[in-house]
């Protein structure tokens, strides 16, 4: 059990959250076109906490997208103690999560979640990390991607990327389906190895990339023409996030587990999603290049 850090506090990590919150949404709507713009719902918990909620729908890109913060505390439930095996105690829980679902199959999905945990018997821990699912896996667009994460690893520890892109190609993985949701990227769970300092100083890093790789993609993507064809795979393929989030993701479960937030917890999922029986794919087309790379272990760089 790694003991509590009083150098780095609660608040001062809530509140950066919250900054981070407030720089991506701006950056978000001016990407955009700047005619939309993200409508902030605060909300409560009766429990303890709350969060804010930033939702923006019909952008001239982005046609559904959520940047959620959150910091709740209270008793922690039986349920959240089993499953992490953890000593009873009250908890405090903070942090952002993001998805963004484009109107253009050729823009992807983009998700990231940055997280503070911490209990009054002084455990601790930092979780997270940025996944892409695009519609169509283009090489050029995936080695972007994650090249820009490597980068942002490096920074901190070389063992980084390695370690935490196999973690999300494991975390990020449709076991029904038997294939990933998408390129993959990092993920990290339970991070306390290290002072407090260093692992918020790495979080920071992660959550400062987040605005220059997703604009990137607005920009060199959104103006592409596609076709119905391409529309309904796009749609087709959101279905496989919603089952995803609805089925696997720990974010999803421990929002509906500590009493979160309903309406908050679910906005990552998309306007609009279609499941067809056995949508057919044929070989040598877009959608087959796709359907080959949602595996694990591929090397992007």
């Amino acid at each position: 059990m790694q003991i509590l850090d009083e150098s780095i506090t609660k608040n001062t990590i809530k509140l950066w959250f919250l900054h981070l919150q407030d720089h991506i949404c701006r950056d978000l709507e001016k990407a955009d076109g700047g005619q939309i713009h993200f409508k902030v719902d605060p909300w409560e918990r009766a429990e303890g906490g709350g969060g804010r909620t930033n939702i923006m729908q019909n952008g001239n890109i982005i046609e559904k997208g959520g940047v959620a913060f959150s910091a709740v505390w209270g008793h922690t439930p039986e349920k959240i103690l089993a499953a992490l095996k953890l000593e009873n105690a009250d908890f405090f829980a903070t942090g952002i999560s993001i998805v963004l679902h484009p109107h253009n199959p050729h823009v992807p999905i983009i998700h990231m979640n940055l997280r503070y945990f911490e209990m009054t018997n002084g455990v601790w821990w930092f979780g997270g990390g940025i996944d892409l699912t695009p519609h169509f896996v283009v090489d050029e667009d995936a080695r972007f991607f994650h090249q820009k994460l490597k980068t942002a690893c490096d920074l901190h520890d070389e063992l980084y990327y390695p370690k935490f892109k196999n973690w999300a190609d494991d975390y990020f993985f449709i076991k029904h389906r038997n294939e990933t949701r998408g390129i993959g990227g990092i993920f990290f769970d339970q991070l306390n190895d290290r002072p407090k300092e260093d692992i918020f100083e790495f979080v920071k890093q992660v959550g400062q990339t987040f605005v220059p790789i997703y604009t990137h993609f607005m920009q060199k993507n959104s103006q592409k023409p596609f076709t119905d064809k391409e529309k309904k795979w796009q749609l087709v393929r959101r279905g496989r996030y919603v089952e995803f989030n609805l089925v696997y993701d720990k974010g999803t479960k421990f929002g509906l587990d500590t009493n979160g937030r309903t309406e908050s917890i679910l906005m990552s999922l998309p306007s609009e999603a279609h499941w067809e029986y056995q949508f057919p794919i044929l070989e040598n087309t877009p959608e087959y290049y796709t359907q080959s790379h949602l595996k694990k272990g591929i090397e992007w760089l």
